[in-house]
């Protein structure tokens, strides 16, 4: 019988955690109950989201009455950029953020442009990170929001996240940070680190796909994107889908129970990768002078295309050369692009 390839392509997605399908399974058939209903088959599935949204808190150092569910991280960005412009449009109408963001942030950022808004895109060092004086220059009496991912999907980089929320709390800027590649991988504290909003998705730490949070800071104003029955106090519309809910819960607490045991194995394995990588003269490792989420390498081939080499190596191992969201677009990876990278690059996630 064919083996299958081995798949280090863990930044595009997970597979679900057996304990995560374990918890999630009763409340596609048994408890079916509508979280909304006031009987006690809704009752049980409103006590289950409440339980999940407790331990998604519990991940990120937030109030759980902060965190709120939605289908990913996607609509989370959406919102949590759309959404704030919207309630708060006294504060000014200039957005920071980064040219290596994701897809998401960049194009609803581009999106915000044609409706008259002002966005500064910042550059970043061949570090991978941005220079936080830039960030302090660009900064105006207009400025009403800044976005910073925590780690770069492509890169794996680490930016400076406590220093840019202190930047932003001293100048009374909101500061949305993308974290989906660094939960469960990286700690999260959105309290010492002044981040306003922030969000993840399930399906990047072993939880289903199609459900994310967004934690938004007790007291700030959005506008909701989905308006509907009142779910997820009045602010995201819609019939709470209950299992997932559970799901992205249950992945958040095994990822904050087990978090020391699995940061260990991925560095062990990291080191394995790099070294393999390293003293076969396959490729040099890019950013390892720089803090980096232990799951993401990103490895320059030598004397080789990276399509041509994945392409060679199908049938042993599945990698990527940059963000899945970009795949099997003509445009290729803008991060990589960046850095001049996007021809030889591969992104191995263990």
């Amino acid at each position: 019988m064919k083996q299958k390839p081995k798949y280090w392509d863990y930044a595009a997605t997970t597979p679900v955690d057996q304990r995560v399908l374990d918890v999630m399974l009763p409340y596609f058939a048994e408890i079916f109950g509508n979280a909304s209903s006031n009987h006690i088959y809704g009752k049980k599935a409103k006590v289950a989201i409440e339980q999940a949204r407790n331990s998604v808190a519990d991940l990120i150092n937030s109030d759980a009455k902060e965190v709120f569910f939605t289908s990913g991280a996607t609509e989370s960005i959406n919102w949590a950029i759309k959404g704030f412009v919207e309630a708060n449009s006294e504060k000014g109408n200039h957005i920071i953020t980064v040219k290596t963001e994701h897809k998401a942030v960049l194009n609803t950022c581009e999106y915000l442009e044609t409706k008259g808004y002002e966005v500064t895109y910042l550059n970043v060092g061949e570090n991978g990170l941005i220079d936080l004086d830039d960030l302090q220059n660009s900064i105006s009496t207009n400025t009403c929001l800044v976005c910073v991912m925590y780690v770069n999907n492509e890169i794996g980089v680490i930016q400076e996240i406590a220093q840019i929320g202190n930047i932003c709390r001293k100048a009374d800027i909101t500061f949305f940070c993308d974290a989906s590649q660094a939960a469960g991988k990286v700690p999260i504290d959105v309290q010492s680190e002044n981040i306003d909003m922030l969000c993840i998705s399930g399906h990047k730490f072993n939880g289903p796909k199609g459900i994310g949070a967004l934690y938004i800071r007790k007291g700030l104003k959005l506008a909701p994107l989905m308006h509907g029955g009142g779910q997820e106090n009045g602010l995201r519309g819609g019939t709470y889908n209950t299992p997932l809910i559970v799901g992205i819960g249950e992945a958040a607490r095994i990822a904050k129970v087990d978090f020391k045991k699995n940061r260990e194995n991925l560095l062990a394995k990291r080191q394995e990768v790099e070294s393999y990588l390293l003293e076969n003269n396959i490729a040099t490792i890019n950013f390892q002078n720089k803090k980096t989420a232990p799951h993401i390498i990103s490895a320059s081939l030598i004397n080789k295309d990276a399509e041509d080499f994945i392409l060679e190596h199908v049938n042993e191992f599945v990698i990527s050369t940059g963000s899945a969201c970009n795949s099997g677009l003509i445009m290729g990876s803008h991060v990589l692009k960046f850095f001049n990278m996007d021809k030889n690059t591969i992104r191995i996630s263990i």
